[in-house]
C-alpha cells in the first residue's frame, strides 16, 4: 500500500511531527530519506527490506554502493543521502567528544566506535588519541586487514602517538564475524601495545572489540 493511502498517524513524516523522531521505527526513519518506493512496495517496505538484507542499520550504512544498489529501488542518490547522514553523525560525536573528557562520556565513545566499525566486512584497527586531560586529539584507523586477521605493528602505533603528542589512547578493532569476544591474539596484542606505549609514558585506557551492535571492553573485563 502506498504511504499516501495510509492513515495520517501511520505516515512517517506526520508521525514524526506529531510524536517526535523517537517514535519512529528504523524503517520509518529510513523511509523519510528514501522518499519513494517502487511499484508494489512503499518506502517503508523498501527500507525494511534493506534493513533485513544488511542485518540492521550498521550493515546498511557500511554497505558498498554496489551491494546497496543491488536492491531494486535503491541507487546512488539514496546511497549518498545515507552516507551524508552517517558522516554528520560521526562529526557530531567527534564534536561532542572534543568538548569534554572522554572518560565522562563512555556512551558517546561506544556510539562513535560502533558508527565507524560496526558494519564493516573487513577488519580494521582503530585508535582514539587523547591529551593529558583525556580529551580527544584525533581518532583514526591505523591498520586494515582481511576478514580474519589484521597486522598491527606496535612501533607504528608508538610513532603515531608521539606525532600527536598523546598522553593516553583507546584502541578498538572490529570482528566482522559478529562475535565480540576477544581472541588470545587480541589479548596478546593489547599487552604488547601497553608495554610499548608504557615505555614512553602513554597510558592505554581501554581496548574495545566491536561486532555489529555488540561491544567488548577490555577495561570492564579487567583485561588491562
Amino acid at each position: 500500500m502506498s504511504i499516501q493511502h495510509l492513515p495520517s498517524a501511520q505516515r512517517p513524516r506526520e508521525k514524526m511531527l506529531n510524536q517526535g523522531a523517537h517514535a519512529l521505527t528504523d524503517a520509518e526513519l529510513l523511509a523519510i530519506f528514501f522518499r519513494t518506493g517502487i511499484p508494489g512496495k512503499n518506502a517503508v517496505e523498501l527500507a525494511q527490506q534493506a534493513l533485513v538484507r544488511f542485518q540492521g542499520l550498521n550493515g546498511l550504512l557500511a554497505a558498498p554502493l554496489g551491494d546497496f544498489s543491488a536492491i531494486p529501488g535503491l541507487g546512488a542518490v539514496k546511497y549518498t543521502q545515507l552516507q551524508a547522514v552517517r558522516e554528520l553523525a560521526k562529526r557530531l560525536l567527534v564534536e561532542d567528544l572534543s568538548e569534554g573528557l572522554i572518560l565522562n562520556s563512555p556512551g558517546k565513545v561506544s556510539d562513535f566506535l560502533r558508527l565507524h566499525l560496526g558494519g564493516l566486512g573487513h577488519e580494521v584497527f582503530f585508535a582514539v588519541f587523547l591529551d593529558a586531560r583525556h580529551r580527544l586529539i584525533v581518532a583514526r584507523e591505523l591498520f586494515r586487514g582481511s576478514l580474519t586477521e589484521t597486522s598491527v605493528y606496535p612501533r607504528e602505533v608508538v610513532k603515531t602517538a608521539l606525532a600527536h603528542n598523546a598522553a593516553a589512547v583507546i584502541f578498538a578493532h572490529n570482528h566482522p564475524s559478529g562475535d565480540s569476544r576477544p581472541s588470545e591474539a587480541d589479548l596478546q596484542l593489547t599487552q604488547r601495545l601497553m608495554l610499548a606505549l608504557g615505555l614512553i609514558d602513554i597510558r592505554v585506557l581501554d581496548h574495545f572489540v566491536v561486532a555489529g551492535n555488540k561491544m567488548y571492553s577490555f577495561a570492564e573485563h579487567a583485561k588491562l
